[in-house]
């Protein structure tokens, strides 16, 4: 079966992150497929991203469509959500096709947002920030495992020891 034809798309999505600010900045590579055509982060229901940050939050899980609940979690405890690409062309969903890559301006959003530290969802998240964002904020990111479903040797308890040690000391707890 020959391979899906490259797409340019873009721009992703806008960064999420409350007006006063987040001591955390979580970033993936560029919004698949679902997430475009839901307008939000993580849209594909099968990604552990939202259950994780219950987790770590102490937030109930949020209903797959329920938005509002989404950004509360995050808004909520001093986190910040975007990703490393304004547009590519990509293969589908598949990150690892990614090139022709223009970046979001992730140095302007930390510098504005007081960001203590950039937090990367994936190997693919963490190799495009060294690349073209490190050189511009001089803040080096913690790369986390992939919530991804396709990352299935890591399950939801591994996934939140490991994001729960490293990201832990910056969410906000009331």
């Amino acid at each position: 079966m020959p391979a899906a034809p490259y797409t340019r798309v873009g721009p992703g999505l806008p960064p999420l992150f409350a007006p006063e600010g987040a001591r955390a900045l979580i970033l993936g590579s560029f919004p698949s497929p679902r997430s475009r055509a839901q307008g939000f982060y993580y849209g594909h229901p099968q990604n552990r991203f939202w259950p994780l940050m219950a987790r770590l939050t102490g937030e109930p899980v949020p209903a797959w469509d329920d938005l509002a609940a989404k950004r509360a979690i995050l808004l909520g405890h001093g986190l910040a959500l975007w990703d490393v690409i304004r547009s590519c062309s990509i293969r589908g969903a598949s990150d690892a096709s990614i090139r022709d890559v223009e970046p979001n301006d992730l140095a302007g959003l930390i510098a504005r947002l007081g960001v203590e530290a950039v937090f990367c969802n994936g190997a693919t998240s963490g190799r495009l920030y060294r690349r073209y964002a490190e050189p511009l904020t001089g803040m080096p990111a913690t790369v986390l495992p992939s919530t991804s479903p396709a990352n299935a040797a890591w399950t939801p308890d591994r996934l939140l020891d490991a994001w729960g040690r490293a990201l832990g000391p910056f969410v906000n707890i009331s």
